[in-house]
């Protein structure tokens, strides 16, 4: 039988508290190493800022001449199209304008016409004079020859000299007139003479002028901003509304100055946003640095050589674009508050590097069909008013579908293209 030893402590592995405090430990050096290896591996690499918030173009609408507002085509939160009418001016006095410029377009073109007739009557003219001075001299040297045998009087041989000057001086007077008369033509054709020339760029602006009393959507996006009223006069550059196109917004981030060390263009960004929260995260890429930190360009930058000087820990903007796929299912508005997350494990490169061109196109055609209808126009008025040049650009109006009528004026269309003009 066997018998205990009442003098033997206890274990103290067995006591529950020492387990207890030894699982906890373990625990936290476990946590630790985890956190360890994952700091070494992607934290040590990620930079972050919560300083960070949507930015996007805003363009305004501005008119290029002053007028009268008679129509609104959007307002506040409305989405516009490309080419859609936004404002449109009273188009009056523009077309009264453009019918005292498509005159007197006319008016020289017939001038010029007259010119180029003129010219070819004085050259005949000159002919007609040269052939009277080789009559009027055939006829002194004939009658010199009598003068001599004693067959004429000294009389009749004067007014033969007489005749021989005067055929002369007429001759000289044609010549000089038709110098004169070819110094406006020499060289040019109608259509290229500088009076027309003239004349055919006052149309070219009265039809610009009156074209932009129409004022479309140079982007497609939402209107904000708008200002502009009924009955409104307006002047050029006026701001009347903006258009932001959501579609094209980035992300400035202000980092603080000691995290830019590593940070390059192209490096990935991850982005959350306050709007949906961490279950949606976006994915960018770094495109540039600001050249300055955000109190350099401030309104009212700091003055650190007066007064006492206190440090503070300056930021630098960084731009950062996003995923087209990821905003269109996920928009984003300007202004809207980010964060940002730069993987810096790639940082070879220049820190500055001297980047030229745009990701984006900043471009728009919504303008450039009126410069060709002026021209259009300007053909059409010169073909009208000259017989020659109608036949020459019959195929350009055949091919523009432009008529040899009256001029085009009507009240601009907002239609696909808003600043076409309808016969």
């Amino acid at each position: 039988m066997t018998t205990r030893n009442e003098n033997a402590k206890p274990s103290p592995w067995k006591s529950p508290r020492v387990r207890w405090l030894t699982l906890i430990l373990g625990g936290f050096l476990i946590a630790g190493a985890a956190y360890g290896v994952y700091w070494d591996r992607d934290l040590r690499y990620s930079v972050y800022t919560d300083d960070a918030y949507v930015s996007g173009n805003v363009v305004q609408i501005t008119p290029r001449i002053s007028g009268t507002v008679v129509a609104i085509g959007a307002d506040n939160t409305q989405f516009v199209k490309t080419g859609q009418t936004l404002v449109r001016l009273d188009p009056e006095d523009a077309k009264v304008t453009l019918q005292e410029s498509e005159a007197q377009l006319a008016k020289t073109v017939r001038q010029v016409r007259n010119l180029f007739a003129t010219t070819s009557e004085l050259q005949a003219n000159v002919e007609v004079r040269r052939t009277d001075l080789a009559r009027a001299q055939s006829d002194y040297t004939r009658r010199a020859r009598l003068e001599r045998s004693g067959a004429i009087s000294q009389e009749e041989l004067q007014h033969a000299s007489d005749a021989v000057r005067a055929a002369q001086a007429a001759l000289a007077a044609a010549q000089q007139q038709l110098a004169a008369n070819r110094a406006w033509i020499d060289g040019t054709t109608i259509e290229s003479n500088p009076a027309v020339r003239d004349a055919a760029a006052a149309v070219h602006a009265a039809y610009l002028n009156y074209a932009r009393t129409v004022l479309p959507a140079p982007v497609s996006g939402f209107v904000a901003r708008r200002d502009v009223q009924l009955g409104e006069r307006v002047n050029s550059g006026t701001p009347l509304m903006s258009v932001v196109p959501l579609d094209e917004v980035w992300v400035d981030a202000n980092f603080k100055e000691s995290q830019l060390d590593s940070m390059r263009v192209g490096q990935p960004v991850s982005l959350t946003s306050d709007l949906y929260g961490g279950g949606v995260v976006f994915h960018g890429r770094v495109i540039g640095f600001g050249a300055g930190t955000g109190s350099a360009f401030s309104l009212l930058p700091a003055q650190n050589a007066t007064g006492n000087w206190i440090k503070i820990v300056q930021r630098v903007p960084v731009r950062i674009a996003l995923d087209p796929r990821e905003l269109a299912q996920h928009p984003l508005q300007i202004g809207l508050s980010m964060k940002a997350y730069v993987n810096v494990r790639e940082d070879s490169g220049q820190r500055l590097p001297q980047v030229a061109g745009n990701d984006r196109d900043y471009s728009t055609d919504v303008f450039r069909s009126v410069a060709g209808q002026a021209d259009a126009t300007v053909r059409r008025i010169i073909a009208a008013n000259d017989p020659v040049a109608s036949r020459q650009n019959a195929p350009h109006r055949l091919a523009a579908g432009l008529g040899a009528g009256s001029s085009m004026l009507a009240a601009p269309v907002p239609a696909a293209s808003p600043v076409a003009l309808r016969d």
